[in-house]
């Protein structure tokens, strides 16, 4: 009935979509697993995309040739850049989603690729061979082979959902939970947890008044996502803020005893940044309110996403409370927030491909790796997919490093840290931030994209044009002097000091107080310069004139970490044989395996004289 294929993907959320996209594009053979093709790419919690460090995801994602960016682009109906008032290190791209059209985008994306084959069913099995994943059973009884597998569960492994003292299985609201893969795992060796999540309830929009909340609407000139010709936002639809106060804390308090994250039910760890609104409340006992951000879930649908009001408490209690929200008066409810707790598998059981250390071929990505959020398993699966295909074909493995991605960053966190907490990304965990931005992803990761077979030609192309332009740009401002009978005007207006000499354009740039816009604005000569380049190009040549110092200190830092990440390490090492290091050490290197010195370097417990030990043990 069904061929053997190269990469089988259990699970069609973020990360199994980005899987099967990923190496079915550049060339394999794909069957997705899902237990509902009806809800492929389904977006769980929030209907949005990006944020802070998240934005920066998507952008490399749509960089090395995934879909995310263009799926986000194409079904936004809302975007806003984060941080503007920070430096560009911290400016994030962020888009309010149609909750249908995503979904229908994504299934239109796959059903599109000839390489994607689907079967609707629930994975119950691994096949296993000689220590290599060959396959998967179904719960109808079939066995399925392949030759590898990419396991992205999201929150479906033994979930248990919970509203006030009622649970049930499920690995969402209205979807059976799966059973069978966490008990076969954890009998050939594999360690497993258990993490939770939550969610808020979802209201009729036509039942708020908006007139008592804060509108919160897109970007004058909204953006976009993906670096490929997808069409920015022609009209938008708002946000709105509301806040909580102290009748709706009171009335929450009500139902703490019943809800199950306060009376211990619930044994898995919740996301310490996405609390719920009773964990908010207890927490922080001195603030008598928080922000409620009101999201519209779609252009043609009333449903509004309650940001900020997760919970888990008995839906009587959530009603009562949710209605002492100032335009929430007369609030009807769809349907209630829950609390969802799962099996998740230790992230220090994976190589730095996201393949398992005890099985061959095997790979996992998104939430069974202990993350949350879309973007985090999207990239997950991306970079699960591009390496299935790539073991399957004996190509050598494509890792990103720290210094040349979030993503780099992400994965080497998860595999040499782990997680006892779902893991989610910000611009604080990446320490080469200035150099991970959200404006320079295509020049940093398209031509490896290329290289891998996941970009194409066109993407090439215009990333060549774009780094074309913004050398010449630079240029133009570094050759340009300007008289300051011509300029000082504009600086005055600008409120900054004034010239006495000649002074090029790139010199005025690197002031705090001027920005290309301004100087374009108020001088002619400037504008006719740069008139004849794209918009994003401007930006690049700017960021990189005024932050030159800063990326050049990044770039010597990268220089040095390089030489460790280039010191490679055997992938059976004998770590018992170096007496002098610590016990702890020893045990952490044994378990996580890292490849090289500078991966060694970064595991939790591995000390700076470990190291050093290690270097002089292997020549170094």
């Amino acid at each position: 009935m069904f061929q053997e294929y190269d990469v089988i993907v259990v699970g069609a959320g973020h990360a199994g979509c980005e899987a099967a996209a990923a190496a079915a594009t550049m060339g394999s053979s794909v069957l997705l697993i899902t237990m509902n093709m009806h809800t492929i790419a389904q977006m769980s919690c929030n209907p949005a995309m990006g944020g802070v460090a998240k934005g920066q995801i998507v952008r490399e994602i749509d960089a090395l040739g995934g879909q995310s960016g263009i799926v986000s682009d194409k079904t936004m109906i809302q975007f806003r850049m984060l941080n503007l008032s920070k430096g560009p290190a911290m400016w994030s791209p962020r888009c309010q989603s149609d909750r249908v059209l995503f979904a229908q985008e994504w299934r239109n994306i796959l059903e599109n690729n000839p390489n994607v084959d689907f079967w609707q069913d629930t994975a119950k099995g691994i096949i296993i061979e000689d220590g290599r994943a060959r396959g998967v059973t179904t719960s109808l009884g079939i066995e399925i082979r392949s030759k590898s597998v990419v396991l992205t569960n999201g929150t479906f492994l033994n979930g248990l959902i919970h509203i006030g003292e009622k649970n049930f299985g499920g690995g969402r609201t209205g979807e059976k939970s799966a059973t069978g893969i966490t008990e076969q795992l954890v009998s050939i060796g594999f360690e497993s947890g258990r993490m939770k999540t939550g969610t808020p309830p979802r209201v009729d929009g036509r039942s708020l008044d908006y007139s008592k909340m804060e509108e919160q609407p897109g970007d004058e000139k909204p953006a976009k996502f993906s670096y490929t010709n997808t069409k920015p936002l022609a009209e938008q639809r708002s946000c709105w803020i509301t806040y909580t106060n102290q009748e709706v804390h009171d009335i929450l308090k009500t139902g703490f005893e019943k809800s199950p994250m306060f009376s211990g039910r619930i044994k898995g760890i919740g996301p310490r940044y996405c609390p719920s609104v009773e964990d908010k409340i207890n927490r922080f006992a001195d603030k008598d309110r928080h922000q409620i951000f009101v999201e519209p879930e779609g252009w043609d649908t009333v449903e509004v996403y309650v940001n900020g009001f997760s919970t888990s408490l008995p839906e009587d209690v959530q009603y009562a409370a949710l209605r002492k929200i100032p335009g929430f008066e007369n609030a009807k409810m769809f349907r209630p927030g829950y609390a969802i707790e799962y099996d998740y598998f230790p992230p220090t059981q994976l190589k730095s491909t996201l393949e398992t250390h005890l099985v061959k071929n095997l790979f996992f990505a998104g939430q069974i790796n202990g993350t949350t959020g879309y973007e985090e398993a999207a990239c997950q699966g991306l970079m699960a997919g591009i390496n299935a295909h790539r073991n399957v074909n004996d190509l050598a493995p494509f890792v990103l490093k720290r210094s040349e991605a979030y993503i780099g960053v992400l994965i080497d966190d998860l595999i040499n840290k782990g997680t006892e907490e779902p893991y989610r990304m910000f611009t604080s965990r990446a320490e080469y931030r200035t150099l991970l931005r959200q404006d320079n992803a295509d020049i940093r990761l398209t031509q490896k994209g290329f290289d891998i077979g996941l970009a194409d030609q066109d993407r090439l192309n215009t990333v060549r044009r774009k780094q074309a332009q913004v050398e010449e740009i630079i240029s133009i401002l570094s050759s340009t002097k300007v008289n300051p009978d011509d300029i000082n005007g504009a600086l005055e207006e600008i409120g900054t000091s004034l010239i006495r000499e000649k002074s090029s354009l790139s010199q005025l740039l690197k002031r705090p107080q001027i920005s290309i816009d301004q100087l374009r604005e108020k001088s002619t000569l400037i504008n006719e310069l740069l008139s004849a380049f794209e918009v994003d190009s401007i930006q690049q040549a700017e960021i990189n004139l005024k932050y030159d110092s800063y990326i050049e200190k990044e770039m010597l830092l990268v220089e040095k970490m390089n030489k460790l990440e280039n010191l490679g390490i055997i992938e059976n090492f004998n770590y018992d044989v170096v007496t002098s290091l610590s016990y702890e050490g020893r045990e952490k290197l044994k378990r996580t395996r890292p490849a090289t010195i500078g991966q060694a370097s970064r595991i939790s417990g591995v000390s700076p004289s470990d190291i050093s030990v290690l270097m002089l043990y292997i020549g170094r």
